[in-house]
């Protein structure tokens, strides 16, 4: 919680001080001894916290700084290379089906932990049995002890290891437990291997039809080392600890969404009067027809959104494709960010300025014809300052919808790293990946600017408003 409340402060201080990031880090680093002897590691103690940039110690074991190594003083090994798959696949593997596959990595050589509900079943590699013996209960706890730290630190939101269901412990390529067949290491395709869950009858294991069997909620992968292998630093604090997590963080989703937004809200702004306006000089008939058709988006799942545009503009379309020959490709391209902003936040400034023209006196409007104004006078002269205060509240919402767009971008631009990922993706998938301080960070930074842009804008229509106030007194 501690560093969840620092992350906070941090996107605080991000908006007013330009970011720092070129700072030079303060040099904390210790060894693992000094950690072990009781240097500073993470307040809490035994216990347990989790964190993904900074070390931990959970009942004695110490945590490496990003989540991947793990020591305990005086055990017969430690631990390196942690990951956690929360999901797993049911496609064909290398032309196969092996059941629900977890991907391992290129090593077989890596210790597994598959958790469920009821049990834990671990297994040790050949190639570990020097430092982990699977029959010694000394090995198996320090082992079980690895798991469950590593496992709560890398925690996202998802179902934790227990420590008081029963750990069933194997170095056998496959073991069977409550009508489930496991497979540890199983190669498919050339330097990949999975671990695979199957019924013992050839069933799909996490089948709603599959009744009685207790499912995987994930699997950890780790590999076991000699003790010195791992090198485990004690954590800093203070400025440090801010300069480190701010010199750790990719700052190109920012600049990512202020530029999509930016460019999206002058289109939106312009389509937006255009719009509403050309609305107003056609028949009723044909009001209704192109009211429904400017308005849909709005009502719209913002992945259906993105899914009709990806059908309109992708590369195996006739206009697709016709971008893509005048070297000016949209699909998964910042310019597709644009685009699907553009969409989906329409509507509101659309609404808002058919609104607010609607409202205003048509006599007014006929009086300044008669005295020789040019539609475009009249448009610029008296149905935009009048509406003014609508029309910046439309505003202001399409550009909190242009902010937070996520479905339609991601439909349509994907998540591509200082391209097309905006901060709502960077969000999504640094959550997704355990990085919980880092989405809280974004969280708050996409809050600060949503709240300063808003309050800006009603500070300008509320001055507008008292000067047309003054003007008419």
């Amino acid at each position: 919680m501690g560093k969840r409340i620092s992350a906070l402060a941090m996107a605080f201080m991000l908006v007013f001080a330009t970011l720092c990031p070129g700072l030079a880090f303060a040099d904390d680093d210790a060894s693992l001894g000094d950690v072990l002897a009781g240097e500073p590691a993470m307040p809490g103690g035994s216990g347990g916290s989790s964190s993904n940039d900074s070390t931990v110690t959970v009942d004695d074991v110490v945590v490496s700084a990003e989540g991947e190594a793990a020591a305990i003083e005086g055990a017969s090994f430690a631990v390196d290379s942690f990951s956690r798959a929360q999901k797993g696949s049911n496609r064909e593997i290398d032309g196969r089906y092996l059941g629900y596959s977890y991907y391992q990595g290129s090593s077989p050589d890596y210790a597994v932990a598959v958790a469920t509900d009821d049990y834990v079943l671990a297994y040790i590699p050949p190639s570990a049995h020097a430092l982990c013996d699977v029959e010694d209960s000394a090995s198996q706890d320090t082992l079980k002890r690895y798991f469950l730290a590593l496992d709560e630190v890398s925690l996202t939101g998802g179902i934790v290891m227990d420590d008081t269901v029963p750990w069933y412990f194997t170095s056998e390529s496959s073991m069977a437990l409550d009508g489930i067949l496991y497979r540890f290491a199983v190669e498919a395709g050339e330097g990949k291997y999975y671990v695979c869950a199957i019924g013992e009858d050839g069933s799909d294991v996490v089948s709603a039809a599959a009744e009685g069997l207790t499912r995987p909620t994930h699997v950890d992968f780790l590999k076991i080392v000699e003790p010195g292998a791992v090198d485990i630093v004690a954590a800093s604090s203070g400025l440090a600890a801010f300069q480190e997590f701010l010199g750790g963080i990719d700052l190109s989703p920012l600049w990512v969404t202020l530029k999509t937004t930016g460019t999206a809200i002058v289109f939106i702004f312009v389509l937006g009067l255009a719009a509403a306006y050309f609305t107003l000089r056609i028949s009723k008939r044909a009001q209704d027809i192109f009211d429904t058709v400017f308005t849909i988006p709005m009502v719209l799942p913002p992945t259906v959104c993105g899914f009709l545009l990806l059908l309109l503009l992708g590369r195996n379309t006739a206009l697709g494709q016709w971008f893509i020959d005048i070297g000016f490709p949209l699909i998964f391209s910042w310019q597709a960010t644009v685009i699907a902003a553009v969409v989906v936040a329409f509507p509101l400034m659309y609404r808002s300025a058919r609104g607010a023209f609607e409202g205003l006196d048509p006599n007014m409007l006929d009086a300044a014809r008669t005295l020789g104004w040019s539609n475009a006078k009249i448009f610029f002269k008296l149905m935009l300052p009048l509406s003014w205060s609508s029309i910046a509240a439309g505003t202001v919402l399409a550009f909190a919808r242009a902010l937070g767009e996520f479905g339609a971008t991601l439909f349509l631009a994907g998540n591509y790293v200082g391209i097309t990922r905006t901060i709502p993706i960077a969000i999504y998938f640094e959550w997704m990946s355990g990085n919980m301080d880092v989405a809280l960070f974004w969280t708050v930074v996409i809050l600060i600017f949503s709240f300063v842009v808003i309050l800006f804008i009603n500070l300008w229509s509320r001055r507008t408003t008292r000067y047309r106030k003054g003007a008419a007194e």
